[in-house]
């Protein structure tokens, strides 16, 4: 047991040192496209359309490539997998630590926008897997909203670190922390692949043939890359294996709906509460930054200590229910926002709306087995990449028809009341998950490991 804790932690360390490589360059990035495209202005058109459709290219690539790595990692395990995406996140930030002129920018949109189609996500979807590998089922949503959590000090850190530093700097501190995180995920971290001759866990998706050892088990990590490829046939069948998975991919998809339309990329659409709260009470961007600085400390210190403790009277069921209603009630105070205090005081609200994401993916785990926890993550993390893509082309032109003198009436929140709306439908749709049975049928397996 004190061995599978000692790999958890170093999966920690490596989350939080990938983290804070990403996490450090945001602060950055806009005042480095603003002076490589149009210098010396304060807007800038070809920026917003270059970063538009840099992340719609992403989110399609992330959507594609999320099932498929997940489901590469169930075959060649999470730390080979692992590799992938960390290594490639560390070219861009490599190009623009040499210089932030108009070429080297180009050259880091152009490595940036292939890179993150891979590396986009897929770290915390194989470390979801990894936990998953390694903690019960009762365990499982405590150890993903520590994950959680781990990542959101790494925001909190890069956050306080990137202030300190010049543009260039930060680019610099950003490759040799990613550079870091790799090497010690390299040394320090213990593979994790699923073990499928256990004959506890029986697949949801049909097996394809592997290679016939000559003891007589089949070794699928032998087979060729392409015959691992899940097909879009494989994953809906997945998403159809429960009703409780079907229904977690629909609460998946509306809560990712929502937060697409709250947190979205500021140089691309622009966080749709950003234009209202900009608009309505002439915010800047220290004050959005101090918003998201304690929006950070509140989600790192609830996911750390607060939902462990919740989980086991209440459920994993029950918490993603409660954080899609205070994530409700949330929009709500933001859209009929009365003063500039308002939202100070509903970033409060976000040590209850951080159990979300944790409690879904727990129990997303708990409805397949050992062999294809990377499939389920990949799928759910594909289902939330289409909700992003699409959450923009929504929510930004509703944002800015109703902050123009053109709008059909006077409600500059409304947009930000449709995205109460859509976090509603979440909330309903999650009652009707109820208990989620386990079916992953590998507790007895890991029952003894300690979050």
């Amino acid at each position: 047991m004190e061995k599978k804790v000692k790999a958890l932690s170093h999966l920690y360390v490596t989350v939080f040192l990938s983290g804070f490589a990403s996490f450090i360059v945001v602060p950055a990035i806009t005042d480095v496209t603003m002076f490589a495209l149009c210098p010396g202005t304060d807007e800038c058109s070809l920026a917003i359309y270059l970063s538009g459709f840099q992340q719609a290219v992403i989110g399609v690539g992330t959507a594609l490539m999320m099932p498929l790595i997940g489901n590469l990692s169930d075959q060649y395990g999470r730390k080979s997998l692992l590799t992938l995406p960390m290594t490639l996140s560390i070219i861009p930030f490599a190009v623009l630590a040499c210089s932030t002129t108009t070429n080297y920018f180009y050259a880091y949109y152009t490595l940036r926008t292939l890179t993150a189609m891979i590396s986009e996500g897929s770290i915390n979807c194989l470390a979801l897997a990894y936990l998953a590998d390694n903690i019960s089922d009762t365990q499982r949503a405590s150890a993903f909203g520590i994950l959680a959590g781990i990542s959101s000090g790494a925001f909190v850190f890069a956050t306080l670190a990137a202030r300190f530093l010049s543009a260039s700097s930060t680019f610099q501190v950003a490759t040799f922390v990613s550079m870091l995180a790799v090497v010690y995920m390299r040394i320090f971290l213990e593979e994790s692949i699923p073990d499928r001759n256990d004959g506890m866990t029986q697949p949801i998706l049909k097996e394809t043939e592997g290679v016939i050892e000559k003891d007589g088990n089949v070794d699928t990590r032998k087979m060729p890359v392409f015959k691992t490829i899940p097909s879009l046939k494989d994953i809906i069948r997945l998403i159809k294996s429960s009703p409780s998975f079907s229904q977690a991919a629909i609460v998946a998809f509306f809560q990712s709906l929502a937060e697409g339309g709250m947190i979205c990329s500021i140089m691309v659409y622009a966080l749709s509460f950003s234009y209202y709260l900009k608009a309505r009470f002439h915010f800047n961007k220290n004050q959005f930054a101090d918003l998201m600085l304690i929006a950070g400390i509140i989600s790192t210190v609830s996911q750390l200590f607060i939902m462990p403790l919740l989980v086991s009277p209440i459920g994993d069921g029950r918490l993603l229910s409660i954080g899609l209603l205070v994530s409700c009630l949330n929009s709500i105070l933001y859209s009929l926002a009365w003063s500039a205090w308002v939202p100070y005081a509903a970033t409060a609200l976000s040590i209850v709306t951080v159990f979300t994401t944790p409690s879904l993916r727990s129990i997303v785990s708990k409805q397949v087995g050992t062999t294809e926890q990377g499939k389920a993550q990949g799928c759910i993390s594909g289902v939330t990449s289409l909700a992003n893509i699409i959450a923009p082309l929504i929510f930004s032109p509703l944002t800015a028809l109703f902050l123009s003198e053109e709008a059909p009436f006077h409600f500059p929140g409304f947009s930000i009341l449709c995205i109460a709306i859509t976090l509603m439908i979440a909330f309903i749709q999650s009652w009707t998950i109820g208990k989620t049975p386990s079916n992953s049928r590998d507790e007895n397996c890991s029952s003894s490991m300690e979050v």
